[in-house]
C-alpha cells in the first residue's frame, strides 16, 4: 500500500489545477507546470482545494506509480507557490560567476570563461561572486541545471578546488607528501 499516495494535496489559494484525461496543469504565482499521468488506473479527485490520488486496481506497476504521481503533482504545487532553489559554491582562487542577460558566465581557471544557459523557467543569482543560486518553479529542472554547473568542475579531494553544493561535505584527502614525510629516506 503506497503511503505517499494516499496523503491528500492541500492546494493553496491562487493555485489553479486543470486536470484532463491524462494531463494536469498547475498555474500559481511562479508560473504554470504541466505533468501527463501515463496510467489509467490512477485517478485524480479535486474537492474543496484538497487533491485526492487513488488507484483503481493493485497491479505492481499501478502502486509503484500511485505514490509517484502524488509527489509529482505535490512538487508542481510547492513549485508554482514557493518555488525550488539550490546553492553553488565556487571555491579556487580567481573562480568566480556572473549573471549576462539570462545566462551565467563562469571563470575557473580553464583559458576560456563558461556560459550556461538557463533550462526551462530558471533564474541565476550570484552573491559574493562565488555563491550561485539557481531558483525556478521546477524541481526537476533546478537540480538538472545544479548538476550541470557543478560537473563542469568537480570538487577536486586533495585541494577542495571546484563547484560544490552549498551544504556539501568534501571529504579531503592527503597527498603523497604527507604520506612517505616520515620515513627519511630511501637507502
Amino acid at each position: 500500500m503506497s503511503r505517499i499516495g494516499n496523503q491528500p494535496i492541500q492546494i493553496p489559494s491562487g493555485v489553479e489545477i486543470k486536470i484532463d484525461k491524462d494531463l494536469v496543469s498547475v498555474k500559481g504565482p511562479k508560473g504554470q507546470l504541466d505533468q501527463k499521468i501515463a496510467s489509467q488506473n490512477i485517478s485524480l479527485d479535486l474537492s474543496d482545494g484538497i487533491l485526492k490520488i487513488s488507484r483503481k486496481n493493485e497491479d505492481i506497476e499501478t502502486k509503484s506509480k500511485h505514490g509517484l504521481y502524488r509527489a509529482l503533482i505535490s512538487n508542481m504545487v510547492t513549485g508554482v507557490t514557493d518555488g525550488f532553489s539550490k546553492k553553488l559554491q565556487l571555491i579556487g582562487t580567481g573562480y568566480r560567476a556572473q549573471v549576462k542577460g539570462k545566462s551565467l558566465e563562469m571563470s575557473l581557471g580553464f583559458s576560456h570563461s563558461i556560459t550556461v544557459d538557463p533550462i526551462g523557467e530558471n533564474k541565476f543569482s550570484v552573491e559574493d561572486q562565488t555563491l550561485l543560486i539557481i531558483e525556478g518553479p521546477d524541481k526537476e529542472h533546478v537540480g538538472r541545471q545544479a548538476a550541470k554547473i557543478r560537473i563542469i568542475r568537480k570538487p577536486n579531494p586533495f585541494t577542495g578546488k571546484g563547484i560544490k553544493y552549498h551544504d556539501e561535505v568534501i571529504r579531503r584527502k592527503s597527498g603523497k607528501s604527507a604520506v612517505g614525510a616520515g620515513e627519511g629516506g630511501s637507502a
